[in-house]
C-alpha cells in the first residue's frame, strides 16, 4: 500500500516546490497540524493568531482613519491628525515585532486536548527551517493545564525525509514522526 501524500479538497496529492524551503516548511507544518486535529482529535485553538490579527487591525484602522480625515481636511489642517497616526502606526508595528518574535515564536499550531485524561492541556508545534538549509526543526510542547507543567520535545531531520522525489509530502511519515514526538512527551509524564 503506497503512503498517503497530501491531498487538497479535491482529493488530488498536492505538489510544492521542494526547492523552496518556505513552502516546503509550510506543506510540512500543515501535514503536522493535521497530525494534531484529526489523528489525535485535538481541538485547534487560534488565540495566538487572534493577538496578530487584533494588533493589524488596529494598525490598518489608523490608517484608514488618517486617509479618512486628510480626505475630509486637506493636509495643512490634518497635519497633527497624520502625525499622531503614522506615529501609532509605526508603534503597532513595532507592538507586532514583539508579539511575532517573543509570544509566536514560530508557533504555528496550538491545540487543546478535549478528552481523556489528561483534559484542557494545550499542544504547540512550532517549526524553523534556516534559508538554505535542509534540516526541519520541529518542536512540540505540552502544558498540562491542572499542574501548569510544561514539557517540550525536539526532531531535526532533513525535508527530504518527509517530501518525496514528486514535491508531495508522505503524510505517513509525518504522521510517525509527530506521534512519536507526542509519544515521548506522555512517556516523560508517567515517568516522573
Amino acid at each position: 500500500m503506497a503512503p498517503k501524500e497530501g491531498k487538497d479538497k479535491d482529493d488530488k496529492p498536492v505538489k510544492i516546490n521542494k526547492w523552496d524551503g518556505s513552502a516546503v516548511k509550510n506543506a510540512i507544518d500543515d501535514a503536522v497540524k493535521e497530525v494534531l486535529t484529526k489523528k489525535f482529535n485535538y481541538v485547534e485553538n487560534f488565540a495566538l493568531m487572534d493577538g496578530r490579527l487584533v494588533i493589524c487591525s488596529i494598525a490598518v484602522g489608523v490608517a484608514m482613519f488618517a486617509l479618512l480625515w486628510d480626505y475630509l481636511y486637506p493636509f495643512p489642517l490634518s497635519k497633527p491628525v497624520l502625525i499622531f497616526c503614522v506615529s501609532t502606526y509605526f508603534v503597532m508595528m513595532g507592538i507586532l515585532t514583539l508579539y511575532t518574535t517573543y509570544k509566536e515564536k514560530g508557533i504555528f499550531a496550538v491545540c487543546i486536548q478535549k478528552e481523556g485524561p489528561r483534559k484542557d492541556c494545550i499542544w504547540e508545534a512550532s517549526s524553523y527551517l534556516k534559508k538554505y538549509d535542509d534540516k526541519y526543526n520541529l518542536v512540540l510542547a505540552f502544558k498540562d493545564s491542572k499542574t501548569g507543567a510544561q514539557r517540550e520535545t525536539s526532531s531535526k531531520k532533513s525535508v527530504a525525509n518527509f517530501v518525496d522525489v514528486n514535491g508531495s509530502v508522505v503524510h505517513d511519515i509525518v504522521e510517525n514522526e509527530v506521534t512519536r514526538l507526542h509519544n515521548s512527551l506522555l512517556s516523560e509524564r508517567k515517568d516522573k
